[in-house]
Parts: C-alpha cells; structure tokens; sequence
C-alpha cells in the first residue's frame, strides 16, 4: 500500500509529507486548494508524463517519493527480478522522480536509476487512478477479457490456450517457411543442378584450401629444399656425419662395458640416438621422394588451388567454406525431388495443433459464457444499494472470425450496460453520465476486487453529479471496498467522508505574493470540523456540527468497518 508521498517545489507545494493509511483515505478542501496538484504528483512519481510547469516558480527541480509498505504484488515481484532491482529494506518500495526546471526527468526506484518506462510499469502494478470521465482500467474494453477469466477461475484453461495458439503458429509458420524454400528452389532449379555437379565434380573437402597452400609453397621453393635435405643427409650420413659419429662412440663403450658397469646408461642414450638419427635419415628421403616423385606436382596443385577458389567467387563464399556451400545446395536441389513427404508431415502437424487450439479455445468460451452471466448477476446485486435499480450489466461474447483468433481464444469479451429498462446495452463509456459511471465503476470494483490485483485505487471526484442517499451508498461502496485494498479518493461529498478511516484537508493558504499548499491530518474533532464545513459551506453552524457527528456515527454502524486485510 501507499504509506506517504513526499512532494517538494511542485506548483503550489513548497515541502509536504502526506501520509497514508490503510482502508478509504478521503482528501477534502475547498475547490482550488490543490487536490488535483496532489494527484499530479502522485501521477509523476508512478511515471506519468513529466511537465517543466509543474517546477515550482524559482525552483531548480520538482521532487516527488512515493514511499510503498508490504508485500510487492505478483507482477511486480515478478518485473522486479526480471530487472534484477536487488533487494528491499524493510519491505519499502520507495519510487522518486525528479523534474528539472529545463523539463528534463529522472527516475529511482530504492535509489537505483531506472527509465520513466520502467517506472510507469511498476507503477501500473501499484496504483490504478479513476477519474470522473476517464475509459481506461475498467473502462477499457481491452480489460474485459482477463478480468472475466480471473472471476470464473479461468487463468489456468486460458493460459492452455495460449500455449496451443503458439504450437500452432510455430507449426504454420515452419510448413510456410519449408513451403517458400521448395518453391525458391523449383525457381532455382537450372542453376541448382548446374552448381551441384560442378561441386559434386569438384568435390572441396573442409581444410583443403590450408593444405594446398602448404604444398604450393613447398614446391615453389623445391631447391632450396632439396640443398637443405642434402646438407641435412651429408650432417647425417657422411664420414663425418652423427651416423657414423654415434656408431664409433658406442664401439669405444662397448669395448669398457665390461670393466665399467656403469656405462650402460651412457650406452643405451647411444644406441637410441642412433636409432632416431637413423628414422631421422630415413624421413629425409621419403620426404625427398615425395618431393620428386611427380614434376607436374605443383602444376596440378595450382590448377586445383585456382579452380576452387574461381568456384568460391562465383558463388560469393570464402573457399575455405566451400564444402559448406555444396551441402546448403544439395540441401535446397533435394526439395525438388524428396521433400514433398516433409511438406506433407509439416501440413498434417498444422491441422493436428489447430484442432487442439480450436478444442481448448472452444471450452474456454463455454466456461466464458457461463461465469459471463454469473458476474453480470453479481455486478447487478452490487447495483441496487447504489441506487441504481433500474441499471444492469451484461457481459457480452462475441464468436471472432478465424483471422482474428488469438492467444486470447476466440471471443470478443466486453462489458455493457443500460441504465434504463429495455434500452439496448452500450459500452460503459457511452452509456453512463458522470455519476452512473462512477457508481458502475464501483459495483465492478467491489466485484472484482479479488481478481483485480492492484493494491491502491485512486478515485477523483467520483461524487460528481450524485448526493444525498445515493452518495451515502457511494460511500458505503468505498469503504467496503477499503476493506480489500487501499482506497484514496478525492472528495466534495461530506457522506463519502463521514466513511474514511483517515480523513486529510487540503488547505491553501496566501502569503503576499505567495500561495502554498499543505495538508493536514485530522483528527476526530477536525473530521467533524470539516464534514461541517462541506454540509454547511463558509458558516459551520451547530446544527452542521450535529449533522456531521451523525452522518460518521451511522457510517460507524454500518456494515464497513475500517480494517483491512493483508494484501497479498
């Protein structure tokens, strides 16, 4: 929940602290005083859009903190792993937004420099503000669908949905990929045949390239090999050669071994110097050999070295990868002839996970379609203590053609309503004035509450155009809904206020040139104050007094008491 919003140099605001509590939080005040400024505060440390003429005159930046207590919702735990945020101390989530005086903003999430995006994501997860005439949260019909599948404990069937539609999609898009290549191949077939038999004529094997640059470069520079084999052999064979050098050395030894035991060490060393001055020999002239045996070697090896590299240009590859090449074109030239068996596998698997999608999609319409009208019936029990009676909700499925099936199934899902018997249901945005709406918008809320996992509802003005009785439900529907989740709600209506369980004025008070906003928490004698104030106007008389301490005695009796639940 939202435990405080530290405001510092925006607009009217020079430095507050305004603190939150659990359950329905009532801001009250005059018309000017600054709640709208509130909100946009709020709005700005959730990652709304930023404005330099929110910069209180003077000052070089705007400060907003919206300090979070408790348990992150499941999105945003799972957000915050994914944007590895680290740790939080003391289960605070503390989000600030800086605005500079030139317009530029800066966003942190626990001190840590995070993106305005990022900000307004976690933001979403956190808070869902609703405005007198606004159409998104539920308003949005793009909604509708999810939170129906949350009321009737649809989320595991749809999430099997979703899955099927991906296997699908995978298997149509493979057969489509397989099916383009079999026809790029048929277009390509001449120049297909032609280049395999040239490579399977020339056949390039891997590393071929490395070793024909070896043996060029040997038979390029055949004499100079060949003195030094000679040199080598006379240093291994002559008079004076290691051969014979090793031979007169071991017959010396041999001839002590007798009397010196000791030699044999020395004399086995010999021996094997020998032996592998003798391989050593014996290397030199195979190499020798092979070196001569064929005096159109180097001839062959150039025109062999030229004609695949000539290949590898034509082809526009290194030659070194030529093998890979000849492999990717036989691949491509065997679509013509023997693939049609894998096209035919591919297309089977398409029809196979598209009845599977179709089978579950067709389940989860049916579940839709039941759990559709038992939330309609439950929205419409909400209606009545509203005073809303003659207004229903019905919550509308409308079969999709096959281009449009989705992850999401095949309905279209939307909630509509009317607000007068045998009128024909319209979307809730067309449908409701100001007050209707917000009176829809709470039977939808203290419906769906549990199903809808935003921890903080922020409700602007939604009295507007309703009184009396009717705005004594809406309280009654407020506080109710307090009981869920944290509520905030900005409000001119003294019964909506009688209900808070903390109740804040926003105050502007006027200093020569200067005005400056500030809000106070009121304690039970300023409630009854200010719920005075609201019944009565400029003049709080006694009898506004009375009124007021009635209206938060009844409140107080009433079924909504100020506790709250743990947020999940």
């Amino acid at each position: 929940m939202l435990s405080r919003l530290v405001i510092q140099d925006v607009v009217l605001i020079d430095k507050l602290t305004v603190p939150f509590a659990p359950g329905l939080n009532v801001l009250s005040g005059e018309t000017g005083a600054g709640k709208s400024i509130l909100l946009d505060a709020l709005g700005l440390a959730l990652g709304a859009r930023s404005d330099s003429g929110l910069v209180r005159k003077g000052a070089p930046q705007a400060s907003v903190t919206a300090v979070f207590e408790g348990a992150l919702p499941p999105a945003l735990e799972e957000l915050w792993c994914e944007q590895g945020l680290g740790e939080r101390e003391n289960d605070e989530l503390i989000l600030r937004r800086l605005i500079a005086a030139d317009g530029k903003s800066r966003a942190f999430a626990n001190d840590q420099p995070i993106s305005v995006a990022l900000l307004r994501q976690i933001g979403e997860t956190l808070l869902e503000v609703h405005g007198q005439f606004e159409t998104h949260g539920l308003l949005n019909a793009a909604t509708h669908r999810g939170l129906l599948d949350s009321f009737c404990g649809l989320t595991s069937l749809a999430g099997e949905v979703a899955a099927s539609y991906r296997s699908w999609k995978e298997a149509e898009t493979a057969h489509t990929k397989q099916h383009e290549e079999r026809a790029k191949a048929l277009a390509e077939e001449e120049f297909l045949r032609a280049a395999v038999a040239e490579l399977d004529e020339l056949a390039p094997e891997d590393g071929e390239l490395d070793h024909l640059t070896e043996k060029r470069g040997q038979l390029q520079n055949r004499e100079k090999i060949f003195d030094a084999l000679r040199s080598a052999e006379d240093s291994l064979s002559g008079d004076r050669g290691a051969a014979n050098a090793l031979a007169q050395a071991g017959k010396h030894l041999a001839r002590a071994l007798d009397k010196a035991p000791g030699l044999a060490a020395a004399l086995e060393g010999i021996d094997r110097a020998a032996a592998e001055t003798e391989e050593a020999r014996e290397a030199l002239t195979h190499f020798a050999h092979e070196l001569d045996a064929d005096p159109e070697a180097l001839e062959k090896i150039e025109d062999r070295f030229f004609k695949l590299r000539a290949v590898a240009r034509k082809h526009g590859v290194p030659a070194e990868t030529l093998r890979d090449t000849h492999e990717s074109l036989r691949a491509r030239l065997a679509l013509l002839s023997d693939q049609s068996d894998q096209l035919a596998v591919l297309a089977k698997k398409v029809m196979e996970t598209r009845a599977i999608y179709q089978t579950l999609a067709l389940k989860l319409s049916e579940a839709r379609a039941k759990g559709g009208a038992a939330l309609a019936k439950a929205i419409g029990a909400e209606l009545p203590p509203l005073k809303f009676e003659r207004a229903a909700l019905a919550v509308d499925l409308a079969r999709l053609p096959e281009e449009q099936w989705s992850a999401a199934g095949i309905d279209r899902v939307a909630f509509l309503a009317t607000t007068n018997p045998g009128a024909t249901p319209a979307p809730l945005a067309k449908v409701a004035s100001g007050g209707e709406l917000a009176r829809f918008m709470l039977a939808l809320k203290v419906v769906l509450v549990k199903t809808d996992p935003v921890p903080t509802l922020v409700f602007d003005e939604v009295d507007s155009g309703v009184g009396g009785a009717t705005a004594a439900a809406v309280g009654e529907r407020l506080a109710e809904l307090g009981r869920d989740v944290q509520v905030l709600v900005v409000t001119h209506s003294p019964q909506i206020a009688a209900r808070a369980a903390h109740h804040l004025r926003v105050e502007k008070a006027v200093k020569g040139a200067k005005a400056t906003t500030s809000v106070v928490a009121l304690d039970s004698n300023e409630r009854i104050e200010e719920i005075a104030r609201m019944l009565a106007g400029d003049e709080i008389t006694e009898a506004a007094r009375q009124a007021a301490m009635s209206l938060i005695g009844n409140s107080n009796k009433g079924p909504t008491k100020n506790k709250r639940k743990a947020l999940a």
